[in-house]
């Protein structure tokens, strides 16, 4: 009798085969990858740019807090065209604004060319070829059960990039100085073109169900406007964009004050980029199998009692590191938690277009992060009231995170009731 083999399940949508699930999702993981490990190691050149150009601190931190406003205000119409039009055509345009941004920064001479390079121009590109766009392509390919942990592995593409362009950049401007290191960060930018196009691929899936087939844009909008739990998750999200850009932007020049050699900086991000695809991977996982919203309010608390045991301790190179491990594992956690959440409130419809509003919150605060921290060390010539700050709000972002409630609307709720009736058995005939 020859043995019935079992198929393995799937974890893609139907209309795909495994290879070209595999294929969209691993190049939208590439494409947020270097998108993000770029960003995220601007911070590397703050000294350096300063320095050279004759600029404060003030002048560069301006920069990247128009990246982040621009880019919070940017994501909600950029999810809107993704909805609408399919991912493709933005992440490609966006990987074409990327490269011209760091060839605009690479040459520039002073403040302007810098805020309109690394400001204005990868502001904007973010908004295209980041989480909210890789998150769309994601709820496309995966099947709803799988769609938490598919979040969170895509999530943690964005920290290997960090991994890797944090030491590169650093070891390429103590070599050439940072022009040089910019126009090294333009080639690998580059990469971003062909992933882009192949995640673009995941368009010609359907992005809704028959419980949102028939809701509007208007439509949504106004659901989430109602949702308290929605609203409570968006202005919480403030709070996680202050902490993360503050660091990603000062914590080289703490470091530097403190004495510290420069290559900790770059070291400490490479650090919160391999333990983030931990951290990641981990509360994708988690969020398929508990509570996303205790998960996510956990985060903040923890971030900032490990923020706060950090600084208040004596700054060394090993606790620096384990400094960035912890946060590293609490760093880029929240957007499978986040994108997963928006989806079991709200249906996967107009996904890219609601987490682009939450965003916009989140780089409110990164405007916040980078200007006000460059700010108040101008002002006071330490970094000890924006730490203290970015500590207490961030407890108190956690807490209201814990206490809001993340039901479905009445819509999904309605649909969810209906297919249980029609999947309960019918009673037997007599």
């Amino acid at each position: 009798m020859q043995e019935r083999v079992v198929p393995r399940p799937s974890f893609h949508a139907g209309q795909l085969s495994r290879g070209e699930a595999v294929l969209i999702l691993s190049s939208a993981a590439l494409m947020l990858s270097i998108a993000m490990g770029l960003r995220q190691s601007l911070g590397l050149f703050q000294t350096p740019v300063v320095q050279d150009l004759g600029l404060q601190a003030a002048d560069y931190a301006m920069a990247i807090a128009v990246q982040n406003i621009i880019w919070g205000v940017t994501q909600p119409f950029a999810g809107a065209l993704v909805d609408r039009y399919g991912p493709r055509r933005i992440a490609v345009l966006g990987a074409v604004i990327y490269a011209i941004g760091l060839a605009v920064t690479a040459t520039a001479k002073g403040a302007g060319p810098i805020t309109l390079g690394a400001g204005v121009l990868i502001g904007i590109a973010l908004s295209c070829t980041t989480s909210g766009i890789a998150a769309n392509v994601a709820a496309r390919v995966i099947i709803p059960a799988r769609r938490s942990l598919a979040f969170g592995m895509v999530s943690a593409a964005g920290s290997i990039g960090t991994f890797f362009a944090a030491p590169i950049g650093q070891a390429v401007m103590q070599a050439g100085g940072w022009r040089v290191a910019l126009w090294a960060f333009f080639v690998l930018s580059l990469l971003m073109l062909p992933a882009a196009f192949l995640a673009g691929k995941a368009g010609r899936l359907p992005n809704s169900t028959a419980a949102d087939k028939d809701l509007t844009l208007v439509g949504a909008l106004d659901e989430a406007r109602r949702h308290s739990g929605y609203v409570i998750m968006s202005l919480a999200f403030f709070v996680c964009g202050l902490q993360l850009v503050f660091l990603t932007t000062h914590l080289p020049s703490y470091l530097a004050l403190c004495g510290m050699d420069p290559m900790l900086g770059a070291q400490a991000l490479a650090v919160i980029g391999l333990f983030n695809v931990i951290g990641s991977w981990g509360f994708g996982w988690l969020g398929d199998r508990y509570s996303k919203r205790m998960l996510l309010g956990s985060i903040y608390i923890i971030r900032s009692l490990v923020m706060a045991a950090y600084f208040l301790a004596p700054v060394s190179p090993a606790s620096t590191l384990i400094f960035a491990a912890m946060m590293g594992l609490t760093w880029l956690g929240v957007i499978p938690l986040l994108n997963g959440l928006v989806v079991q409130m709200f249906g996967i419809k107009f996904l890219s277009t609601l987490t682009g509003i939450a965003f916009f919150s989140h780089q409110v605060g990164s405007f916040l992060g980078a200007w006000g921290g460059g700010a108040i060390y101008d002002a006071l010539g330490s970094y000890d009231r924006a730490l203290q700050a970015g500590v207490i709000i961030g407890l108190i972002a956690g807490f209201a995170q814990l206490l809001a409630h993340d039901r479905p609307t009445r819509r999904l709720a309605e649909d969810a009731s209906a297919q249980a009736i029609g999947a309960a058995p019918r009673p037997a005939e007599s």
